[in-house]
């Protein structure tokens, strides 16, 4: 695969990114085009490792080992290598709908778990596979594909970002007519408002997917909340089956005192706001209610939320930004309890940090820190936010558990707090209509690829069954949904 010496030859080398200062001026994406030349001398580093972990999609340790949607990665590496790119847009469409997603927001397990990276840095996986799909619509090769004939049968998707997308396009590709229902003012879920656009552009990345599988026959509802605008129970009367792709979108609270104070916002408040106010008034520079201008931002939670609440305010014009994380610093290099094809769990700056950095002088991150308390006015404005350092220690159970560390609270300015925690599982609505098993953690109950909830006839896919993930294990599970409910439907499935 590639060129045999390649990576004896060849150094890794990413996309080139717009200076931080540069880039936090506009909404805009910033990584770089890429030349050709550079893209086939990354492509040339793949090796022939004989077992190519990148993409075996194996949970190990309870973390991604090679890619979930099991992406063909070797061969189109190989085909970047020797120019072939329309080929290897062919190779990469045959296990993900949509790579212009996961090759600019998926973190890359593919990577982590690549041959290569357990001597040297591994192979460009990543930005390989988005410059693939970015020639692919720049030279006219994804064109809409409409099945040559229907089934008959009606199919009701139940949310619209990655996992009811990946799903609803495979139903459609069946011959099935699809329609998906959102309860936003526009489709994309978790790609339209959870993520910015600077980090994946709305009108020219998702919306410009979303218009070709409305051209290939899927349907779009939106502003229709399953449940409460429409009831679930209509949906099963309407159609010859339902899968539910509703996400986690429960968030984790933090119940601490001073909650109630105004300028306390879960994550999704902030981002979703923020992503629907530009899109609304068309990038025009005006900020949305509720924004961190001129404000001192305090981010509660790390992952990939944090980052974008952190990347948002700086675009926002905050004074200073500041990241709270209970867990410690990642070690700067993988450690032997975390061995290669383990996900690497060390330091890393995101693009949020970077600015950040790049704007104050230092990662905005704190460590080994619990929030005690929100400070106030006296008029219920938030003013502060109380903390005290922690250190992890194990309690007469023998669990790990956070203790303070006397001598350490303090009090950071704040007048914007994000919560960037995580999530509960999904909203309990239609579990209570169609009385629905759900497991200990409150997601719908279903196997992973069979997808079959307790009633007949209903599937459920993404982060609404296995909770919070990626979005590369939401398409995985959107396909695997499709294809168990084309068997439902049909007797047997020709879906992969």
């Amino acid at each position: 695969m590639g060129k045999p010496t390649g990576f004896l030859e060849i150094e890794r080398q990413t996309i080139a990114e717009l200076p931080p200062l540069e880039r936090i001026k506009n909404w805009d994406e910033f990584k770089e085009h890429p030349a050709d030349e550079h893209l086939v001398q990354q492509g040339a580093r793949c090796m022939d490792c004989g077992t190519p972990f990148c993409h075996t999609g194996l949970l190990v340790s309870g973390m991604a080992s090679g890619c979930p949607v099991n992406n063909l990665i070797p061969e189109w590496n190989d085909l970047v290598y020797r120019n072939r790119w329309r080929e290897a847009l062919d190779r990469l469409h045959k296990t993900n709908n949509f790579p212009e997603f996961t090759g600019r927001v998926c973190p890359a397990p593919c990577e982590g778990s690549c041959v290569l990276g357990s001597i040297e840095p591994p192979v460009t996986i990543k930005n390989i596979e988005s410059s693939i799909i970015d020639k692919g619509w720049e030279e006219g090769w994804v064109k809409a594909q409409a099945p040559k004939k229907r089934t008959g049968k009606k199919v009701a998707v139940v949310g619209s970002g990655p996992a009811g997308l990946a799903c609803a396009d495979q139903l459609n590709q069946a011959g099935h007519e699809v329609t998906v229902f959102e309860r936003a003012d526009r489709i994309g879920g978790l790609l339209m408002y959870g993520i910015p656009n600077m980090k994946l552009d709305k009108r020219n990345v998702v919306l410009r997917r979303v218009k070709l599988m409305e051209d290939e026959g899927v349907k779009f509802v939106t502003g229709t909340e399953i449940g409460k605008d429409l009831p679930a129970k209509k949906l099963m009367k309407d159609f010859d089956a339902v899968v539910l792709c509703t996400g986690a979108t429960k968030p984790r609270d933090l119940p601490a005192p001073g909650r109630e104070f105004k300028g306390v916002h879960f994550a999704m408040e902030f981002l979703t706001g923020n992503t629907k106010h530009i899109l609304d008034t068309d990038f025009d520079g005006s900020l949305p209610e509720i924004n961190a201008k001129g404000k001192d931002v305090v981010v509660i939670g790390g992952g990939d939320t944090g980052t974008d609440c952190v990347g948002t305010s700086i675009r926002h014009g905050c004074k200073s930004v500041v990241q709270l994380e209970i867990m410690p610093k990642p070690p700067m290099e993988r450690q032997p309890n975390n061995p290669w094809p383990e996900w690497p769990k060390v330091y890393k700056m995101d693009y949020g940090q970077e600015e950040a950095a790049a704007l104050q002088g230092e990662d905005p991150r704190k460590y080994l820190v619990m929030t005690e308390r929100f400070v106030d006015d006296g008029k219920g404005n938030l003013t502060g936010v109380e903390i005290v350092d922690i250190e992890w220690g194990k309690d007469e159970q023998g669990r790990f558990v956070p203790k303070k560390v006397d001598g350490t609270r303090r009090t950071l300015p704040a007048q914007l707090v994000t919560l960037a925690m995580g999530f509960l599982g999904p909203e309990q609505g239609i579990v209570e209509e169609l009385g629905l098993e759900t497991d200990p953690r409150s997601n719908y109950k279903a196997e992973h690829n069979q997808h079959t909830t307790s009633v007949e006839g209903v599937f459920a896919a993404g982060d609404c069954r296995r909770g919070q993930s990626l979005v590369v294990w939401a398409i995985n599970e959107g396909r695997a949904a499709a294809r168990e409910c084309d068997k439902y439907l049909m007797g047997v499935s020709q879906l992969p």
